[in-house]
């Protein structure tokens, strides 16, 4: 199998390029300030939707409910991130991100509704909501982490991004850590933590407010920003449909999946193994975990010292090894779990044998997600390619997470079945990224580079 010729240009050298620090900016226009701006978003909207999510079972005895709430808002965010590149043609990358604002704190409503007063209604209408606005949320995060930074700053600027997602995994876990610390029994959490989560989640449209447009950003190489779409609804739809097609994005399809079904998978895991204080601690240690991982993953994939061939090869070999560790290890223990079904304290003998495997989880979840968008951006060849390559990411992540929840939502996949079928979406995997990832700094050149020299 070979890749589109059409779609790579022949090159073993990378793109020289200007380095950051050249050209004087404002703070307020840099792109380490919207890096912070865009990551206090994610921290209120997706960030505390993961934290809600890394309780377990969004915080519930039994995780079947909000599982099948979750199918649906990835099912509708598929929708929403495939025509993402329309609404940026009307409303412009920035008020596309408010709007993706708007539907997490219905959703958190929706949760304690649920758990004060048994209310399940809401849960699945807020998860509509969510679904609806989250998908341009994501697609507009996502083109702006590319297309923002500096090429030698991208690395880093996608770990401190993502730090505010775990972020708010850890502000999750350490407030239901205080309000449950006694509780070593399993059960749902306390209903006092959704309204911290919905004030919170409240606050996302004004914090996108303070984001810089692209045409006012400042960069060290005084390079411009370029984002907009220009082409008509009709054109881009046609587009989206093309680029989705082209061979190298199908290949990385399985690698997408087997990098995102595993969010289901963890979460489930903690909720029916774990006792409630026990999930709080899951929540707050892997969100640390997976925020040191992250950064240093982005610090390597800046160092140009070393050449971009390695850089990609280096990190998919060491992910995708430790995926396959992890998935050995996961397969053990749920098979002798779902025989047993315990309900592990942090005082229980053999809590050490399977709780580290939700943070290893956790971490690779954020490793994953960091690669991917290194991968995507070294295949978009225009600034327009961006936004769309990022409808495209975000959409097949939803069209996967939504089969996941849904697949949780069933009792047997849940407790065994889903971890299996995760395992063997990793092996399907491998083969046809190393496809990609091989290309990386030989047919493909440093696309960041290359978008930016080509437009001038």
């Amino acid at each position: 199998m070979t890749l589109d010729k059409n779609s790579i240009q022949s090159t073993d050298e990378e793109v020289p390029g200007p380095r950051p620090g050249q050209h004087p900016v404002k703070w307020y226009r840099s792109t380490y300030y919207n890096a912070l701006i865009l990551g206090i978003c994610n921290f209120l909207a997706p960030g505390i939707w993961g934290a809600m999510s890394s309780l377990g079972g969004g915080g519930q005895q039994e995780p079947y409910l909000v599982n099948a709430a979750n199918a649906l808002t990835f099912c509708l965010m598929v929708v929403s991130c495939f025509f993402g590149s329309v609404v940026v043609r009307y409303i412009g990358i920035q008020w596309t991100l408010i709007v993706g604002t708007l539907g997490y704190a219905p959703y958190a409503a929706g949760l304690y509704v649920n758990n004060r007063f048994d209310k399940e209604w809401l849960t699945i209408f807020g998860a509509a909501l969510c679904g609806l606005s989250a998908g341009l949320f994501w697609m507009a995060e996502t083109a702006i982490a590319l297309s923002y930074p500096e090429p030698y700053t991208q690395g880093r600027f996608l770990g401190f991004w993502l730090s505010f997602r775990v972020g708010g995994q850890i502000l999750g876990g350490a407030i239901n850590l205080g309000l449950n610390a006694d509780r070593s029994e399993a059960g749902s959490v306390s209903y006092a933590v959704y309204l911290v989560f919905i004030a919170l989640q409240a606050l996302g449209p004004f914090a996108g407010l303070l984001l810089t447009p692209p045409d006012k950003v400042q960069r060290t190489d005084g390079r411009p920003v370029r984002l907009h779409i220009a082409s008509s609804p009709s054109f881009e739809i046609k587009a989206m449909a093309k680029l989705f097609i082209r061979r190298e994005f199908l290949l990385i399809v399985p690698l997408i999946a087997q990098a995102v079904y595993t969010e289901a998978v963890m979460f489930t895991y903690l909720s029916l193994w774990f006792s409630v204080r026990a999930r709080a601690l899951g929540s707050f240690l892997a969100g640390v975990v997976a925020l040191i991982a992250g950064n240093i993953l982005g610090a390597y994939l800046d160092r140009t010292r070393i050449a971009l061939k390695s850089r990609s090869r280096g990190a998919f070999a060491t992910i995708m090894t430790l995926q396959g560790g992890w998935w050995v290890w996961a397969t053990v223990i749920v098979t002798e779990y779902h025989r047993n079904e315990p309900t592990y304290d942090w005082a229980d003998p053999g809590f050490g044998r399977g709780f580290p495997l939700y943070l290893f989880w956790v971490a690779g979840f954020q490793l994953n997600y960091m690669f991917l968008y290194f991968v995507i951006g070294n295949l978009a060849r225009d600034h327009e390619e961006v936004v769309r390559l990022a409808g495209l990411l975000r959409g097949t992540e939803s069209a996967v997470q939504a089969v996941s929840y849904g697949l949780s939502s069933v009792p047997i996949m849940a407790s065994v079945g889903s971890i299996y079928l995760n395992f063997g979406l990793w092996a399907i995997a491998l083969l046809p990224a190393w496809l990609v990832v091989k290309e990386i700094g030989v047919s493909f050149r440093d696309q960041k580079v290359a978008r930016e020299t080509d437009s001038e």
